[in-house]
């Protein structure tokens, strides 16, 4: 075994032992109420004005209650009884992961949120967000492989490295670690399946590559990580082992919705098709969106 075979949990104590103090807990429990419904009545009210201002396209029921299930998620994730067990205990830590990388992050995009956001600003403002989201950066960023690297492949420096401890060793390393999870699941669910415009981004079958490579890594780290194999996290080795069997069925489960979703997206090209004109975007400044 590695250093998982310590049979205590050093990451939620301070310096001298002492546990972290509550005002952390309730500073971000705090947070947490603010953030989460100013959001989510920001995206009802993009909704609102959207099917004001054009009644007849209107806007999806089903993406607006998936956004609604993301943030139940999310704050499922980060409230009690889960939000401080994860302080504590490994397995309440990478329940709270796949929640926040996986789970959350793939009902927050299939609300589509940038689509929405094209169509209620002003069609001067979506012309400039849509000159962003053509740019260079943006483009390279939402790749698959780029998102792929973010996601999933910094898990192997998190979990075989001293990062985990040290992030778990101060609220704001565990505040920017879950940021970190939820941004980048975010990426990589956009990159593979996103119903977001997205220029540059490859067609469905390089896209399930890229998903069946980040389905492979995951099990491996998982796999690793139950064989106490050059894992570097200070918890009792039950604990990491079911950890690490949440992660392996919990991410399958979690990869296999996004291949849903990816594969409700493909529509094979007939032979022969002449090709058709994009179409004229509603009330997003000439912007195609879907």
């Amino acid at each position: 075994m590695g250093p998982a075979d310590h049979a205590h949990s050093p990451h939620h104590h301070g310096p001298a032992g002492d546990a972290v103090p509550v005002t952390g807990t309730t500073l971000t429990v705090l947070l947490i109420l603010l953030v989460l419904p100013a959001v989510t009545a920001a995206y009802l009210l993009a909704v609102r004005r959207v099917r004001r201002r054009n009644p007849a396209l209107g806007w999806s029921g089903l993406r607006s209650a998936s956004f609604l299930g993301g943030a139940a998620l999310l704050a499922a994730a980060l409230l009690p009884p889960l939000g401080p067990a994860a302080h504590t205990d490994f397995r309440g830590h990478m329940a709270q992961h796949m929640l926040i990388g996986m789970y959350a992050p793939l009902l927050l995009v299939l609300a589509a949120p940038v689509t929405l956001l094209l169509r209620a600003l002003p069609p001067s403002h979506a012309r400039r967000v849509t000159t962003l989201l053509h740019g260079r950066p943006v483009r390279r960023v939402t790749h698959p492989a780029v998102a792929l690297a973010l996601s999933t492949g910094t898990l192997g420096l998190l979990y075989f490295t001293p990062l985990y401890d040290a992030a778990m060793g101060h609220p704001a390393g565990h505040g920017l670690m879950n940021a970190h999870f939820l941004a980048s699941g975010c990426l990589f669910a956009h990159a593979v399946a996103g119903p977001d415009p997205a220029p540059g981004r490859p067609g469905v079958k390089a896209r399930l590559v890229y998903l069946g490579i980040a389905i492979a890594a995951h099990a491996l780290i998982a796999q690793a990580m139950y064989g106490g194999f050059f894992v570097h996290i200070h918890a009792p080795v039950d604990q990491v082992r079911q950890g690490a069997e949440i992660m392996y069925y919990g991410g399958d489960i979690a990869e296999l919705l996004l291949a849903a979703a990816l594969v409700s997206t493909w529509r094979p090209e007939r032979r022969g098709a002449r090709p058709r004109a994009l179409p004229a975007a509603s009330g997003s400044g000439g912007v195609p969106v879907r």
